[in-house]
């Protein structure tokens, strides 16, 4: 017989991931008191030894920590020889369910698979004594499915249904020959009627003919891209979605620009290079680039990465590292494509130039453990592998930005390695879906890449995969 006699609409029992992603998240399941949340001890304990450390997960870890210090003990008791502590937090109603022995034998399985497996003997347990089927809440795969086979109801955390909708950020119209007549500035509501603030570029193709004039819309205005000045720079810009993307790096007018791409799609090369371009015009001082430490561990153990010259700096950045040998190898052949016999750098060679890159450019990393109280002026910020940064820590990343930077952010939702964000919670989807309003508040750009360019393999590897 369950001592608390409240009914509730739904009971969910959260898993350890929920909480780490984002510790408000039980407010938002317990929906003002109508929901109750249900906590295996086992979740209390992980969430206890992630608090030392500067990640997002240790920080959420203690911000869940302060959220429990308010808490008032409703009751206590024992069912079924299961101890149960009863909470209260506000509006907030809270069950803490232990046991003194499990199922599970912790020496022959290891200790992330032993505490998911007690987590759900606490979670069947739940499902037979409480009034309603109780949500097992996870965002771990291997989680639910061993949850399925207990015949328990199971979810992840998800966004509000927008999530998968297809945003055309680069549209194509026809138009008429003379319609490009005086066409920049024109208001592109006079060549399509059905425009919106999501249709931040356009492939205008001329009737009865191969022309196709490309154009970024600033203010409703349009502006046709200067193809010449964009392959002007060390990494030339291949096909359209690239040509859009280096024109909005380049152009003041942004100062933030959202890209989902592909693996292979050169985001990351060309970032770097246009970020090169403007600092060599002394638009901005420096570049710095920001990726998110979590790596494709199990449970999403973290790694952290240190800012500087050091070792360290190749070792835990290899996409930038390796985008810069790329730098350094095309603008070697550039300044020798003139003589008879073509030579290549040594890697020796290409090392020194990619070490005189980072000095002469002031191209740092960042780790978003040290990034709470700075302020980030005059920079090219590259903020990549945000499909693996939670939307906390994004807010927490862009809030340390002032006026004078521009922010270049950058993601794939195919590869996600954060055991503690999904495509729907991440904050790459959070700004894909945010770029779909015009905002009083800064100039937005977004775009997706499509094309794979690294070659055969990458495209074949993203097409099944």
């Amino acid at each position: 017989m369950i001592e608390n006699s409240k009914t509730y609409d739904k009971y969910f029992v959260v898993d350890t991931n929920i909480i780490l992603e984002d510790f408000s998240n039980i407010s938002n399941l317990s929906q003002e008191g109508t929901n109750l949340i249900i906590l295996p001890e086992i979740v209390l304990d992980e969430i206890d030894s992630k608090k030392s450390g500067f990640e997002e997960i240790n920080y959420q870890a203690r911000q869940f920590a302060r959220f429990l210090e308010d808490s008032t003990i409703k009751a206590s008791y024992e069912a079924q020889k299961h101890q149960i502590i009863s909470l209260e937090i506000g509006l907030i109603d809270i069950h803490i369910i232990s046991k003194s022995s499990y199922e599970t034998d912790t020496k022959q399985i290891s200790l992330n698979i032993s505490n998911d497996r007690k987590i759900l003997e606490i979670a069947s347990f739940t499902n037979r004594y409480y009034p309603k089927t109780i949500e097992f809440i996870s965002n771990d795969i291997m989680a639910r499915v061993r949850a399925t086979s207990l015949n328990l109801e199971t979810t992840f955390l998800k966004g509000d249904g927008k999530d998968d909708i297809e945003i055309e950020y680069v549209k194509e119209i026809d138009i008429e020959f003379q319609d490009l007549e005086n066409i920049e500035n024109k208001n592109i509501l006079e060549l399509d009627k059905d425009y919106l603030p999501e249709n931040y570029s356009y492939c205008m193709n001329v009737k009865n003919s191969d022309q196709v004039l490309l154009c970024a819309i600033k203010h409703g205005k349009i502006n046709p891209l200067d193809e010449t000045m964009l392959r002007d720079q060390i990494i030339i810009p291949l096909n359209k979605e690239q040509l859009f993307f280096t024109n909005a790096m380049l152009d003041l007018y942004y100062n933030i620009i959202i890209v989902e791409a592909k693996a292979g799609s050169g985001k990351t090369l060309l970032a770097l290079s246009s970020g090169v371009k403007l600092i060599r015009q002394k638009h901005y001082q420096r570049i710095i680039y920001i990726r998110n430490s979590i790596e494709s561990l199990d449970k999403g153990e973290d790694v952290g990465y240190l800012p500087g010259l050091e070792e360290k700096f190749a070792i835990y950045n290899h996409p930038l590292m390796d985008s810069l040998k790329y730098m350094a190898r095309s603008e070697h052949k550039k300044k020798n494509t003139h003589k008879k016999q073509y030579i290549a750098p040594t890697e020796a060679e290409i090392d020194e130039r990619v070490s005189q890159t980072i000095e002469n450019y002031s191209i740092e990393t960042m780790w978003v453990g040290e990034m709470r109280g700075r302020t980030l002026t005059e920079a090219f910020i590259i903020v990549d592998e945000t499909q693996n940064i939670s939307n906390k820590t994004m807010q927490m990343v862009l809030s340390r930005v002032d006026s004078t930077c521009k922010v270049v952010i950058l993601g794939s939702n195919k590869q996600i390695d954060n055991f503690y964000v999904n495509k729907y919670t991440n904050s790459l989807t959070t700004l894909l879906k945010s770029s779909i309003n015009k905002s009083d508040l800064v100039n937005l750009y977004a775009l997706k890449l499509k094309k794979v360019l690294r070659g055969p393999i990458t495209q074949w590897a993203e097409s099944i995969f």
